[in-house]
């Protein structure tokens, strides 16, 4: 799972056929049928229409994917969340953070080790705390077509978008601060504890919001725009 985890990050376009040929070609005694199982438990989907698999929920309520050709102009005008892996020393947790477009601002996370909606519910609870956007663009998997997590954002007042499936590239941002935050952090440290991992993240999301400058932004940082734009 970690090495699978290390070749998304860098090839995010593999499916899981290409990924076995990566692990066979590295010496690794692997069938497609258990990548495909691990990657299916890891929540890893390539970034091109493919069979699903990010975990649905047929009895949820899909909602529409509203940001296409939508211009985006300022901050708290779109907000979206995603979940990641992140490989222990011994086993792994699961990430979710919650984003601004515009400022690439990381407003919240939280770690779980579990694929439950709970820390999905408590991240948007956190985020919600100060400010909300108008509209919140997720995936469909089953922690964000919940019950809770929706009525969250609909007694708020908030437009629910959702990427159509197998379609990660509408979430790509959320995907760019992953990828940032494996090679900037997570793979150079190998964290070994949960409580280090904690304290790592803290560290990095203070470092991301407050210190690291974006291209896109005209390298600013994410905290100068979100807050002062």
């Amino acid at each position: 799972m970690r090495l699978l985890d290390k070749q998304y990050t860098q090839t995010p376009f593999y499916g899981y056929r290409k990924m076995t040929a990566c692990l066979q070609q590295a010496g690794y005694q692997v069938n497609r049928k258990r990548i495909y199982r691990l990657l299916h438990m890891m929540g890893l989907q390539a970034i091109y229409p493919q069979p699903q698999t990010t975990v649905t929920a047929k009895q949820h309520k899909i909602y529409p994917y509203l940001l296409r050709n939508l211009p985006i102009v300022r901050p708290n005008q779109v907000w979206s969340a995603d979940i990641t892996y992140i490989p222990l020393a011994q086993g792994f947790m699961y990430l979710v953070a919650i984003i601004d477009w515009f400022s690439r601002y990381v407003i919240s996370w939280q770690l779980s080790n579990t694929l439950d909606g709970w820390f999905c519910v408590l991240a948007l609870q956190q985020a919600l705390h100060d400010a909300q956007p108008v509209i919140f663009n997720t995936d469909q998997g089953v922690q964000f077509t919940a019950h809770d997590f929706t009525t969250s954002l609909t007694q708020a007042g908030i437009q629910i978008s959702m990427d159509g499936r197998g379609r990660a590239l509408d979430n790509i941002f959320i995907e760019r601060l992953w990828r940032s935050l494996k090679y900037e952090d997570i793979y150079l440290k190998e964290y070994e504890t949960v409580p280090d991992l904690e304290a790592g993240l803290q560290n990095y999301f203070l470092f991301y919001n407050t210190q690291r400058p974006h291209q896109h932004l005209g390298y600013r940082v994410p905290a100068d725009v979100h807050f002062i734009s």
